[in-house]
């Protein structure tokens, strides 16, 4: 079986392969997926580190594509740490690897902004595959958490009906929301809108403020479940997958 992944071929071509930060107080966990990555993944692991108190230096010296953080550590968690990284104005990506399928910490995830949610009991094909794609800005999460995702952030009757912020949208919003519904990164929005990279950021923080939301994978999965998607690409005369 060929070591490449579909999807990958550039990494090992012209473009320069992903930068991986990873933390796992899991000495095996984290010398196997280090050489899973940089051997099969053709990726580029800066460090891979046990003690958490080393991050920052780490991210400031490296300045990686992802950062790929465990869930629990003795010392500390995932979230906590991820939250530490931001207020020394830190922006790497993250994304969460763990064995935890609890509603509870996806949701904790989620509002914590992370990239992706993936659990270490995936198959090693599709771990890598969703790094890769994470790190290109995509957003993923573990096939077996999807059901939990959907339902997660279905609104309740506590909630306002959020599929009626829809309208609060102006056509370039639910344009982007559309794309968003992709997985798709700014970089490649604004290269599909011909509009700048600072443009979709603005115009992502406006979704996000007006459907009450807190990340881009909560703007995805909300924009698939109202069928933001198709009535955007009715707009637009073209499908939206």
């Amino acid at each position: 079986m060929s070591n490449s992944l579909p999807g990958m071929a550039g990494l090992t071509g012209q473009e320069p392969p992903i930068k991986v930060v990873l933390v796992d107080d899991h000495a095996l966990c984290r010398s196997g997926l280090s050489d899973l990555l940089q051997h099969r993944g053709h990726m580029n692991v800066v460090a891979a580190l046990g003690d958490p108190e080393q991050l920052v230096p780490v991210l400031r010296e490296h300045e990686p594509d992802l950062l790929v953080l465990d869930l629990r550590m003795p010392t500390t968690d995932g979230l906590s740490l991820l939250r530490r990284v931001r207020t020394e104005g830190i922006a790497t990506p993250a994304l969460i690897l763990t064995m935890s399928d609890a509603e509870a910490d996806l949701s904790a995830a989620l509002r914590a902004g992370v990239r992706g949610y993936l659990l270490k009991d995936m198959d090693p094909v599709e771990i890598m595959g969703a790094i890769a794609r994470a790190a290109r800005g995509e957003l993923v999460v573990a096939p077996q958490m999807t059901l939990k995702l959907a339902q997660l952030l279905q609104p309740d009757s506590r909630s306002p009906d959020r599929r009626g912020l829809i309208s609060t949208l102006t056509e370039r919003e639910r344009e982007i929301l559309e794309h968003l519904a992709r997985g798709e990164s700014n970089k490649a929005i604004a290269r599909t809108l011909d509009i700048s990279h600072d443009t979709v950021k603005l115009h992502v923080r406006h979704i996000l403020g007006k459907l009450h939301l807190s990340s881009r994978v909560e703007a995805a999965v909300f924009a698939v479940e109202a069928r933001v998607a198709g009535d955007a690409s009715s707009h637009n005369a073209r499908p939206s997958r």
